[in-house]
């Protein structure tokens, strides 16, 4: 039998510490506005899991006219708020608590200074409503100014006290509960955070009962458009009363509970997540615009984002820093792409090959080739024509590559320089033209564009710009790996000190044979008796010594020259082994490390991104 694994929900510390985590890989990637968001979530979190969770601050928000400071007053049984005609009528925010001890940091940080504590049995300033002695231990309730103040303060004091509140309730009224001002200002950006959201529809008393019920399925609807499907819908009248039970024992369930803080601060990981999400997805870039261009992401228009507006939180300007939807619903929320399965070392074939064109690997090669020839000949050449040779400079050292240099000062090039043995000065080698530098940056171009093919724009711009950030050291370091790569160049075959034995002996023979005549012509100049004179056949031997010698040391030459072009190609080939090795590794240090670590980013960004969205594992 099949056993599954049952699937476990990520903690909230987990997701806290994967938004924490992918804010700092999408650092320099993604829009800074997104990534200040996110560590703006996770500082604001440090902050309020250190103050007291046996509070719950429940914040009444609503527009001009939607009589929330009445509903404020009827719920605290107290007359706080003022009510009247004249607007606005709530200038600063003021709390309300029930078993206020310990609540104190939590209102500083809040920034509350208008504070009363509820006592059932008081007399002065109360009236009859409010919750019972013991009923709601723990709760701070605010009463906010109105979110569409003609006074731009309150409307800022509104806007960083919702980033911050553990529970909101939007209080609306008949006319303007349609307004678009809160719903795509604040409740449609809340589709993360249904489990901290409560609607009022207020002044229903105003309705007949068959209006309310429309008035009540119509917002339905709208909240439904917004999102916010399941969010509790509570119709009340501050005026009579009605409806204000049901509402008071529904905040009361979720102050017991003490859990809205950590439902608040998991919303808002998720909302930030969605942040990165959208703008990993480059959701919002326009052709050629720049992915640092702080796209604006959240919603509220331009300047709404981390850093404007209050300066806390997400912003100064929308409800949570929510992200603006971009082509994905509430309900749907872009996803991440999977990172895709690239080969780096498929990817270095073609990119060493355009590298080793630029870096003169076919003239070091042939160089190469041409230098063994050429100390070959050196070495075993017909003694008395072998100076000629010598006369021509060696190919390699020509380079400056394979063999020591005459200076003192200059190390074995052609050796394998052991790391700060010593200064490598740059070769002779051409200097790489206008072709070879154009097919070397399209090879780094196109192992880009393959290496990226499939991430979003924001990660396959980074790709590309990792694999160009060191080309202007590139061809430095190509230079210097051909100048530190063991070319083989400088050793010396053994044949080579037989065969140069051997032609010193010919020689030699030849030298006696030639001295043999110089002495028989003497002898006949001076008229003296002839000697014997040994013969082979018809030769005679002086004459063989001599012509022999000769002939046989041009053979031993040639034969020399065969087989130092066969050698030649051999070392060649080495050669062009070991400089595309090194090639390779210039290859891989400065392109394809790099292009390597951002897909690492990516594939890690990938995985911590799902986590802090709640992804089940």
């Amino acid at each position: 039998m099949k056993l599954l694994r049952r699937r476990t929900t990520v903690s909230l510390d987990d997701r806290l510490d994967a938004l924490a985590e992918a804010a700092d890989l999408a650092d320099g990637r993604l829009a800074p506005v997104a990534v200040a968001g996110a560590r703006s979530v996770v500082a604001r979190a440090g902050v309020r899991r250190s103050l007291s969770v046996d509070h719950t601050a429940v914040a009444l928000a609503g527009a001009t006219g939607s009589g929330k400071s009445s509903l404020f007053n009827l719920l605290s049984g107290t007359t706080l708020a003022t009510v009247g005609v004249t607007r606005p009528t709530t200038s600063a925010a003021q709390a309300a608590l029930w078993e206020g001890t310990g609540a104190g940091p939590l209102l500083d940080w809040l920034e509350i200074s208008r504070r009363h504590e509820v006592d059932a049995g008081a007399s002065d300033g109360t009236v009859t409503g409010g919750w019972a002695s013991g009923e709601v231990p723990g709760l701070v309730l605010l009463d906010l100014p109105d979110h569409d103040s003609i006074e731009a303060a309150h409307r800022l004091e509104v806007d960083r006290l919702v980033e911050l509140v553990d529970l909101l309730v939007w209080v609306l009224d008949p006319q303007k509960y349609a307004d678009a001002a809160v719903h795509d200002r604040y409740l449609r950006p809340l589709s993360r955070h249904r489990d901290v959201t409560v609607v009022v529809l207020n002044q229903i008393d105003r309705l007949s009962p068959a209006a309310v019920e429309r008035c009540l399925a119509d917002l339905r609807r709208l909240l439904d458009d917004d999102g916010l499907a399941g969010v509790p819908l509570v119709a009340v009248s501050a005026r009579t009363g009605e409806g204000v039970d049901e509402l008071r024992s529904l905040l009361a369930s979720r102050v017991a509970n003490r859990r809205s803080w950590a439902a608040r601060l998991a919303a808002d990981v998720g909302t930030a997540s969605d942040a990165l999400a959208l703008a990993s997805s480059g959701a919002g870039l326009h052709d050629g615009e720049s992915i640092m261009a702080g796209t604006d992401l959240y919603a509220g228009g331009p300047g709404s984002g981390p850093g404007s507006g209050s300066g806390s939180g997400l912003g100064g300007g929308p409800a949570f820093g929510v992200v603006r939807d971009a082509g994905a619903s509430a309900t749907g929320p872009i996803e991440v792409a999977a990172p895709p399965e690239v080969s780096l070392d498929g990817l270095a074939g073609p990119l060493t090959g355009a590298l080793s064109e630029a870096a003169g690997v076919p003239v070091v090669v042939a160089a190469v080739a041409k230098s063994h020839r050429h100390r070959s000949v050196a070495a075993t050449g017909w003694p008395p024509t072998r100076w000629i040779r010598r006369l021509r400079p060696d190919p390699l050292r020509r380079l400056r590559l394979g063999l020591p240099a005459p200076s003192a000062t200059r190390g074995a090039a052609g050796s394998a320089t052991p790391e700060g043995a010593g200064p490598v000065g740059r070769t002779s080698i051409p200097a790489t033209s206008a072709v070879q530098r154009s097919r070397m940056d399209t090879a780094v171009r196109e192992t880009a564009g393959t290496a990226s093919e499939g991430l979003p724009e924001p990660w396959a711009a980074a790709v590309r710009q990792a694999a160009r950030a060191r080309a202007d050291e590139l061809e430095d370091g190509l230079d210097r790996a051909v100048a530190t790569t063991s070319l083989g160049a400088s050793g010396r075959p053994a044949w080579w000190r037989a065969a140069g034995l051997a032609q010193w002996l010919v020689l030699l023979v030849a030298l006696s044979g030639a001295l043999w005549l110089l002495g028989l012509i003497a002898m006949d100049y001076l008229r003296l008796p002839r000697p014997y004179m040994p013969t082979v056949g018809e030769l005679p031997w002086p004459t063989l010594l001599l012509l022999g010698g000769v002939l046989l040391g041009l053979v031993i030459a040639l034969l020399c020259r065969v087989a130092a072009w066969l050698g030649g190609r051999r070392r060649a080939r080495r050669a062009s082994r070991a400089l595309r090795a090194s090639v390779g590794q210039v290859a891989r240090e400065f392109v394809l490390d790099p292009v390597g670590e951002e897909l690492t980013r990516y594939r890690r960004f990938a995985e911590v991104i799902a986590v802090a969205r709640g992804a089940s594992r």
